[in-house]
C-alpha cells in the first residue's frame, strides 16, 4: 500500500427518515428531530412493532427513467438518489480519461426483501410464469452498485459487501484502502437499504430485537437511556464520494474530512450477540486508530454502533472505556440512530457521512430520547441537544451479526 497517498470525503450523498438529501438530513440531525412514525408500508395492525424510520416523499422519478424503475428494488433507487447526491456534491466528472479510475463499492445487508416478497406472491398466485423477468437484477445486493457504475461511467473497482449491520462501513473502508493502495483515485462508497416490509419487521420482531413503543414512534430509539426496549428499524442510503487528494486539490474540490483509519475485526463468538468483554469492538477500534499511527487520546468524537437494544448499548460502552481508557470520559460520543432508526447495511455509509458531516462542522449531533441513562452506560452522550464541539479525530462505529466489527476514523482537514 503506497501510504503517502490520502484519502478525502469530497462528496456526501444521504436519504433517510430525516430527509432526502444531505442538507435535510444535517438540519434534522443538528436539531435533534426524530424520524420514526407509524409504518405506512404495509398493513402492520397484527404486528407487536408497527413503527419505523421510513423514506417520506420519495420519488424514484426524480433520479430514474420510468421504464428503469420497475427493474429495480427500492434499495436501488435509494443507492441511486444518494450516489446522485454524493456525485453533485463532489462536482466530480467521470470521463474517458478517468473512467477507469472511479470505481463504486455500494452495500447492503438484505437488499430487495420488497421485491423478494412480491415476486413470491406473485409465484404463490399465478405460478412461475408470474415470475418477472427483473426480479433478479432487482434484489440482488451488488446490483446498486452496478446500477450506480452503469449511471456515472464508472469502470474502476466494482463490488458490494454483504456483512450484516456492518456492510457498508466495510464498503467505505475498502473503498478508502482501495484509493490508499492505487488502484482507484476516487471511490462511490456506502449502502442502501430497504427493508421495512413485513418480513423485514416480522422477522426481526420474532427475534425480539424491535421496540414495541408504537404509541409513542418518536421516542421508541433511544439508546443508552434504561427504557430503551429494542431499536427501530430504518430505511434509506449514505453514500459518499472518497478521493486521492492530490486529484481533489487540483480540481477545486471541497473537502469535508481526510479518511485517515480502518479497522475491522470478528468475534468468533455468536451468530447475534456481543462477547461480554467486547474484544471484537475493541480491537475494531484499536485498529483504525493504529493504522492512523495517531494515540487513542486524540480522538474527541465517537458516532456509536448505539442500536437502543439492551444489549449493544452497555458492550460498545464497555468497549470504548476499554479502548480508549481516561479519554473515554474526555469524548463525546453520540447515537444517531436516535434519529434515523437502524439502518441495517446502509447504518454505516449513512454514519460514515454523518461522521464527515460532525468534522466539517464541529459540530456534535446529540443523542435524542436520552432521559435516563442507563448506568452502564456512563460515558458523555451528548443528550438531547446538539454541541459544538472541537473535532480533530472522530470515530465511525458498526457492529453486525456474525460478529462483524469495523471502525472508521476521520481526521479534521486543513490543507
Amino acid at each position: 500500500m503506497n501510504s503517502s497517498r490520502r484519502v478525502v470525503v469530497t462528496g456526501i450523498g444521504l436519504v433517510s427518515a430525516l430527509g432526502i438529501g444531505t442538507e435535510a438530513n444535517w438540519e434534522a440531525l443538528s436539531e435533534g428531530r426524530s424520524g420514526i412514525g407509524p409504518i405506512t408500508r404495509f398493513d402492520a395492525s397484527a404486528f407487536s412493532t408497527r413503527i419505523a424510520g421510513e423514506v417520506k416523499g420519495f420519488d424514484p422519478l426524480q433520479h430514474i427513467d420510468k421504464k428503469d424503475v420497475k427493474k429495480m428494488d427500492i434499495f436501488i433507487q435509494f443507492a441511486i438518489a444518494a450516489a446522485d447526491g454524493a456525485m453533485s456534491d463532489a462536482g466530480l466528472q467521470i470521463t474517458p480519461a478517468n473512467d477507469t479510475r472511479v470505481g463504486v463499492f455500494i452495500a447492503s445487508g438484505i437488499g430487495g426483501f420488497t421485491t423478494i416478497e412480491k415476486e413470491h406472491k406473485a409465484f404463490l398466485e399465478g405460478g412461475p410464469r408470474k415470475i418477472s423477468p427483473f426480479f433478479i437484477p432487482s434484489a440482488i445486493i451488488n446490483l446498486a452498485a452496478g446500477q450506480v457504475s452503469i449511471r456515472f461511467g464508472a469502470k474502476g473497482p466494482n463490488s458490494a459487501t454483504c456483512a450484516a449491520c456492518t456492510a457498508s462501513a466495510h464498503a467505505v473502508g475498502d473503498a478508502y484502502e482501495i484509493i490508499k493502495r492505487g488502484a482507484a483515485d476516487a471511490m462511490i462508497a456506502g449502502g442502501s437499504e430497504a427493508a421495512v416490509c413485513a418480513m423485514g419487521v416480522g422477522g426481526f420482531a420474532a427475534l425480539r430485537a424491535l421496540s414495541t413503543r408504537n404509541a409513542e414512534p418518536t421516542k421508541a430509539s433511544r439508546p443508552f437511556d434504561k427504557d430503551r426496549d429494542g431499536f427501530v428499524l430504518g430505511e434509506g442510503a449514505g453514500v459518499v464520494v472518497l478521493e486521492e487528494l492530490s486529484a481533489a486539490q487540483k480540481r477545486g474540490a471541497r473537502v469535508y474530512a481526510e479518511v485517515v483509519g480502518y479497522g475491522m475485526s470478528g468475534d468468533a463468538y455468536h451468530m447475534t450477540g456481543q462477547p461480554e468483554d467486547a474484544n471484537g469492538a475493541v480491537r475494531a477500534m484499536a485498529a483504525a486508530v493504529q493504522s492512523a499511527g495517531v494515540s487513542p487520546s486524540v480522538v474527541n468524537y465517537i458516532n456509536a454502533h448505539g442500536t437502543s437494544t439492551p444489549i449493544n448499548d452497555p458492550t460498545e460502552t464497555f468497549a470504548i472505556k476499554t479502548c480508549f481508557g481516561p479519554q473515554a470520559h474526555k469524548l463525546t460520543v453520540s447515537s444517531t440512530k436516535s434519529m434515523t432508526g437502524h439502518l441495517l447495511g446502509a447504518a454505516g455509509g449513512l454514519e460514515a457521512g454523518i461522521t464527515a458531516l460532525a468534522v466539517y462542522h464541529q459540530l456534535v449531533p446529540p443523542t435524542i430520547n436520552l432521559d435516563q441513562p442507563d448506568e452502564a452506560c456512563d460515558l458523555d452522550y451528548v443528550p438531547n441537544a446538539k454541541r459544538a464541539w472541537p473535532i480533530e479525530y472522530a470515530l465511525s462505529n458498526s457492529f453486525g451479526f456474525g460478529g462483524t466489527n469495523a471502525a472508521l476514523l476521520f481526521k479534521r482537514f486543513q490543507g
